[in-house]
């Protein structure tokens, strides 16, 4: 008993005798006679992991204690110990958390005793969440492991069938929250996200098996099951979508509810993370998600009001058709549903309006009549009703434009300023994005309400981080399907820390404000000159926030402040002020495309950066370009901070995105270079195009951008184009299109003199194109 307290303070003295301890520990553990000796045992184990570095011997020594501790354990459960077998998991969990490489070939050993403890529904819920989540910190964060030793689909064996376990609904919340069929969405959403190549055949032929299944859990769990991981798969599922609608319309029309409900579920992820593709089968969706609108189940309406939302948004034109049967259904859900209800079908018109647009003309004057009395709710248990109404009238606003919206919107300027007073962070969040869209409409016409929302946006902006993040050490999240961690795509191997628990609400306002401050700028000009000071140095902050949702906005809205202050009339003063500012903005900039971890951020950066460029001209920008030009480079060579995060991961397994949204906008920084510097960009093109990535997408994009709007290609296309023709019989799609865009480029700006090197290379394209249209029959 005396070790474990020691090793809890003088460990790493203890480390140095470990060879000398261990034997003694492994025979405490198998000591059958005393449970107390094991349990001690089993804590000094346990203390001694934060101690152990990556010496091999070590971490050998170290690795010999799991067989006994997995030993220990079984014999613990079988005789009804399950706290014994518990602080096993916790060893288990450090583990996982050690810097030092301790799991080893024990990793098949855990999984599979983690996973007879969850399977089994003799054992109490707590000690099945445990080996659930040590299953969940795996794929999180060892997912090399799992696909090195084969252990992906045992796992999923065993999870999907765990959806069918659910709650019995009458232990609270916190049965809920330990529910099996919940922490198993969790283990699956995370695996998808982590490893989707690995993941989606399984659970694709789980679902395709189970839901004819006679029982309807099974039924249920197999639309769930496809729901979880849309968004990890979604390439993958994109290529089965078919396949994955037959099941769940299917299921929608299913007798028993949880199947219907299920289904409504899935419909809404596919539609949120399967765009574009899902709305090419309108046709067949659309139909049966407004069926499942007249449900007599309150819980399978309200999914299905969630799922109309997520996919009308983006349909356009193709919703004419519909817009009449949805708005008769989603007025009369408005007039007598519960609140609930009410605040799901805001946001399906929401979507109908936006996709609509002048089509929604018609509607506008009832539903907006409607929105009044929701605008001036009062009571908490109402006010997330009264942020979405807030949030449906900015919408319909932008719908319908600004001759239609300026004359009558006073009163509900009016309600939406009132709603500050209530201190209810989503209300305030929501008003924010409210007053943004109304900038929009309205341009230099916002300007007369400047004085009364920017104080409002600056509070929000300077609320106290504390209020907004706490450390949690427990595993329980509110989605039942991951933690909230930011960036869980790109966790994978990396040692990790306890859950950050974030109250999102704290951070979607702040987002929310800050994107304002920058519409509120680009649409009134010179008007925003007496809040620039302050909200320059708000987004600079921001610029930096730990949560990147809150970067984006802030990366988005350094551009529009630096719109803002070049409208300004020119003095001595004023340019001062604005070389000021651009080198504010493009310090940030540069920093960000090399520093930041976070892909879209950096995106964004390079979009603005872009812009930023071809607007200034050379003689502002020279100072810059060298940065410029290396952290491009950076980009192209696949060596930024948030390039680094798959460091780890097997390219060969297919798993490594190319991240194409990041890449395009790389891409595009190169014609902005080219177009800003005229003749002084030749000495760069080189460089640009013979940069080395660690794939030939990265050197195809270089070329493409670099072909892009006239740039000097002529002396380089047979340097080009022996690439270009490789990348056109690429098996990767990406690569097929930047190689066809390029070459398209490279045509319309080849020089005259070079016409019949062109049409050759043209015959080679055509050939290539043609062979694998051939292959793709």
């Amino acid at each position: 008993m005396s070790w474990f307290s020691l090793t809890e303070t003088i460990g790493p003295t203890f480390q140095s005798h470990l060879v000398d301890l261990q034997p003694i520990l492994l025979k405490c553990l198998q000591d059958e006679s005393s449970t107390r000796v094991r349990v001690a045992a089993l804590k000094a184990v346990g203390a001694f992991i934060e101690f152990i570095n990556d010496g091999a011997d070590v971490v050998k020594l170290f690795r010999d204690f799991i067989p006994s501790i997995l030993n220990v354990s079984r014999q613990c459960l079988a005789n009804g110990e399950e706290d014994v077998a518990s602080i096993a998991f916790e060893i288990f969990d450090e583990l996982i958390e050690s810097p030092a490489p301790l799991l080893g070939d024990s990793v098949r050993s855990i999984v599979q005793f983690s996973l007879d403890v969850c399977s089994s529904q003799a054992l109490d819920l707590n000690i099945r969440h445990q080996a659930i989540q040590i299953i969940s910190w795996l794929a999180k964060f060892k997912s090399s492991f799992l696909k090195k030793h084969k252990l992906v689909v045992p796992i999923l064996q065993v999870m999907c069938p765990l959806l069918t376990e659910t709650a019995s609904g009458d232990g609270g919340d916190e049965e809920s929250d330990l529910a099996a069929d919940r922490a198993a969405a969790e283990v699956i959403d995370t695996m998808a996200i982590n490893i989707p190549r690995h993941v989606f055949g399984p659970v694709l032929e789980f679902a395709s098996l189970s839901f004819r299944n006679v029982n309807p859990k099974y039924r249920e769990a197999s639309v769930t099951a496809l729901g979880v991981v849309s968004e990890g798969c979604y390439e993958l599922m994109k290529d089965k979508l078919e396949d994955v609608l037959f099941i769940v319309l299917g299921a929608l029309k299913d007798q028993e509810q949880m199947v219907r409900g299920a289904a409504s579920f899935a419909l809404g992820q596919f539609a949120e993370h399967l765009q574009p593709e899902i709305l090419s089968h309108y046709k067949s969706v659309l139909p049966c998600i407004l069926d499942a609108l007249e449900d007599p189940s309150d819980e399978v309406k309200e999914k299905s009001y969630y799922a109309l939302a997520a996919f009308c948004e983006d349909m356009g034109e193709d919703i004419f058709p519909y817009i009449d049967p949805l708005m008769g259904r989603l007025v009369t859900c408005l007039q007598g549903s519960p609140r609930n209800l009410q605040e799901t079908c805001m946001s399906a018109i929401g979507s109908v309006a936006a996709a609509a647009e002048q089509a929604f003309i018609p509607y506008a004057e009832k539903v907006l009549e409607m929105m009044k009395s929701f605008m001036v709710l009062t009571n908490d248990e109402d006010l997330r009703a009264r942020a979405r109404a807030t949030e449906l009238v900015g919408i319909v606003a932008m719908a319908v434009g600004r001759t239609r919206m300026e004359p009558i919107l006073p009163p509900f300027i009016e309600a939406a300023l009132s709603g500050f007073a209530l201190d209810f962070s989503e209300l305030r969040e929501y008003t924010h994005g409210f007053f943004s869209n109304i900038a929009e409409i309205l341009d230099d016409g916002f300007t007369q309400y400047l004085p009364h929302v920017v104080p409002l946006v600056f509070s929000s902006c300077n609320l106290d981080d504390g209020s907004a993040v706490d450390i949690d050490d427990s595993d329980s999240v509110d989605n039942g399907f991951g933690g909230v961690s930011s960036d869980d795509d790109d966790t994978n191997d990396e040692p990790r820390v306890r859950n950050i628990s974030v109250r999102t609400g704290v951070l979607d306002e702040k987002a929310a404000a800050t994107q304002a401050i920058g519409l509120f700028a680009f649409h009134t000009k010179n008007a925003f000159a007496p809040y620039l000071e302050e909200s320059l140095k708000i987004l600079v902050r921001h610029s930096g926030y730990f949560h990147e949702d809150v970067r984006l906005q802030a990366i988005i809205a350094l551009k529009h402040i630096l719109t803002a202050i070049r409208a300004i009339p020119d003095n001595m003063d004023v340019s001062e002020k604005q070389k000021e500012v651009l080198d504010s903005v493009l310090n940030i900039y540069i920093k960000t495309m090399t520093e930041d971890d976070d892909k879209e951020v950096v995106a964004q950066a390079c979009m603005s950066v872009a812009d930023i460029v071809k607007d200034s001209g050379y003689a502002a920008i020279e100072p810059y370009m060298p940065r410029l030009v290396e952290a491009t480079l950076t980009l192209l060579h696949e060596e930024s901070s948030c390039q680094q995060l798959e460091s780890d991961y097997d390219a060969e397994d297919g798993d490594v995105d190319h991240d194409e949204v990041l890449m395009d906008a790389v891409s595009d920084l190169l014609p902005a270079f080219a177009k800003v510097m005229g003749s002084n960009f030749n000495a760069l093109f080189v460089k640009f195009c013979t940069a080395s990535s660690r794939s030939d997408n990265g050197r195809c994009l270089s070329s493409r951008g670099c072909t892009r709007d006239g740039a000097p290609i002529s002396a380089y296309i047979d340097r080009i184009m022996p690439l270009v023709l490789k990348e056109l019989g690429s098996s990767d799609a990406t690569n097929r299109r930047n190689a066809a865009f390029c070459a398209g480029e490279i045509c319309k700006n080849g020089a005259q003199q070079h016409l019949n090197t062109m049409a050759m290379y043209c015959v080679l394209c055509i050939h290539c194109l043609a062979n694998l249209n051939l292959m793709m029959l």
